[in-house]
């Protein structure tokens, strides 16, 4: 248990390298699809793919038995293919926004490099190159492509300027929210703002997760994610590492709650002035 939590903080070093910045300035953390994920998503689709294209030629040869011939059967056989490889997912991921039944499944989607959603030359694209590394070479230069990148793209991803985002996140669990009895008196006068939101997120992913390590690992951890907090904190108070980065967590929790609160009174006395119409408008 210990070595798969230690694998999920350290994992969070390389957050800044997924964090998208939206238009309004507003940090996300996302987190494409692994490789295997992928792949896993890519069989369910393939599959149903197939059974389609089945379906559409046993459809096909029912109805048209009487007529078939040696070149209607090559006709059919081929928009039939065409239609299930092709035409269906890209369909499916334009009305879809970027999910098909094997993305439903692994809890994934595919979103533009900025985060937005797919449009329908996005997986034309998607879906044409999707012939060539999928269907003709088994998914081989599709999984070829994915080692060799951080967001683990396949050549029609990196193409259409797309990537597989997953959206399914593990249940948050609640970090202890008490300021630890030791730094009462430190918390009156001690600075934690400079300290980044990535960096914080580290920490607070250690201490979620802390009570999953073993001694040794937690406390080599938490020395070293203290060290790297320290620049950021002043002054540095002597107590256990774990202890202060709780402290600075708890600490840097309730000042922003409680400017975010200062915020909201403000919004609130302001409001009437804002909202209202001046001179007691039209009721004079």
């Amino acid at each position: 248990m210990a070595k798969p939590a230690e694998s999920a903080v350290h994992d969070e070093n390389v957050s800044d390298e997924y964090e998208l910045i939206t238009g309004e300035a507003v940090a996300l953390d996302v987190r494409p699809a692994g490789v295997i994920l992928r792949g896993a998503g890519t069989l369910i689709d393939w599959a149903t793919y197939l059974l389609l294209y089945l379906l559409i030629m046993l459809l096909s040869f029912t109805l048209l038995a009487d007529a078939m011939d040696d070149a209607l059967t090559k006709a059919v056989s081929i928009a039939g293919l065409v239609f299930a490889i092709l035409i269906v997912p890209t369909l499916v991921e334009t009305v879809t926004g970027g999910r098909s039944l094997g993305k439903f499944v692994i809890g994934a989607r595919i979103v533009r490099d900025d985060g937005g959603a797919i449009g329908l030359r996005h997986s034309f694209i998607r879906a044409l190159l999707g012939v060539l590394e999928i269907f003709m070479t088994f998914g081989g230069i599709a999984a070829t492509t994915g080692l060799l990148n951080s967001k683990s793209k396949r050549l029609g991803d990196l193409l259409a300027g797309t990537y597989s985002q997953h959206e399914r996140v593990p249940r948050s669990i609640a970090v202890p929210r008490e300021l630890p009895g030791e730094l009462v008196g430190w918390a009156q006068t001690a600075d934690v703002a400079r300290l980044p939101d990535p960096l914080s997120r580290r920490v607070a992913q250690f201490l979620r997760q802390a009570d999953a390590l073993t001694p040794f690992a937690r406390a080599k951890m938490s020395t070293s994610l203290a060290a790297e907090v320290s620049p950021y904190v002043s002054p540095v108070p002597a107590v256990a590492a774990e202890t202060f980065l709780l402290g600075v967590q708890a600490l840097r929790r309730e000042r922003e709650y409680a400017a975010l609160q200062l915020e909201r009174a403000q919004q609130e006395r302001l409001s009437p002035v804002l909202t209202g119409l001046p001179h007691d408008f039209p009721n004079r």
